[in-house]
């Protein structure tokens, strides 16, 4: 595809006169000395600012003792990112991890019930990475742990001895579903895409449309079929340098868009999806 941003696609990231709509951030947590810390990255932060037009808002990871009914009153949209943990195997009966993974229970508590809840209540959700790997964990899908160890998949992980331009750059391409989502919204049966990923879809959750497959068959992106607004997982990181990548810019964009139709319904029809 064309990566050079035409006249169509910046008219259509213009911001919006309406209110910006809030897109709540999912937290992972981390450790800095002896206090606990809920972090997101900046990229993500960027991504929904720049390349959905939103507020952004982090969720903290506080399990259930978040309110999540609540919280989703308030919110017009939701981005589960990624992270350099993984989702405990337990949450898709899946063996137990090698020595020395990363995990983040506390944000496992805290993301795979939102994700439920928001697809339910009818909020817009785009999962990155981890949080596309929860949105299939989610929904009773399971995964690959180690990709490069399953015998038929190509090697999906960054060289992290590179520089960030070299470990984002796009590697390899996915055909996209015709008549999907991504269809839809990109207008692209073909795109280069970046890949920084270790684990992967191993058995699709029930529900979910495949969007977006890499030559070696290997699920890249995935919709809901029941959801009724915005509903999108990718494997890839669309959010770097979002506005300077057309196919990346139109995922946040038709995000955005999805979230920007949710901010501008009376407020007391969030209560009643």
């Amino acid at each position: 595809m064309n990566n050079t941003l035409t006249s169509r696609d910046r008219a259509d990231h213009n911001m919006s006169d309406t209110r910006p709509p809030l897109i709540g951030i999912s937290c992972c947590t981390t450790q800095i000395g002896p206090h606990p810390f809920h972090m997101a990255g900046d990229k993500y932060i960027l991504g929904v600012l720049q390349g959905a037009g939103g507020l952004p808002v982090l969720i903290p990871a506080l399990g259930d003792q978040l309110p999540l009914e609540a919280l989703l009153d308030r919110l017009d949209g939701l981005l589960f990112t990624g992270s350099p943990s993984n989702v405990e195997p337990h949450h898709y009966s899946g063996p137990a991890s090698e020595p020395g993974t990363h995990h983040d229970p506390q944000r496992d508590a805290t993301t795979l019930p939102l994700i439920r809840s928001a697809v339910e209540r009818g909020v817009p959700v785009l999962g990155i990475c981890r949080g596309f790997q929860e949105m299939n964990v989610a929904f009773g899908g399971s995964l690959h742990q180690r990709l490069h160890e399953a015998g038929r998949f190509s090697e999906h992980r960054e060289d992290t001895s590179q520089p960030l331009e070299v470990q984002y750059a796009p590697v390899h391409e996915v055909r996209i579903e015709p008549g999907g989502l991504l269809d839809r919204e990109t207008g692209c049966s073909t795109a280069q895409i970046n890949s920084l990923h270790t684990q992967g879809v191993d058995r699709l959750a029930p529900g979910l449309q495949p969007e977006a497959v890499a030559p070696d068959g290997l699920i890249e992106a995935f919709s809901v079929r029941s959801a009724s607004t915005f509903a999108l997982g990718v494997q890839w990181h669309p959010e770097w340098k979002v506005t300077e990548n057309p196919f990346y810019l139109r995922i946040f964009k038709a995000f955005g868009d999805a979230c920007r139709a949710r901010a501008a319904r009376p407020r007391g029809l969030h209560e009643q999806d």
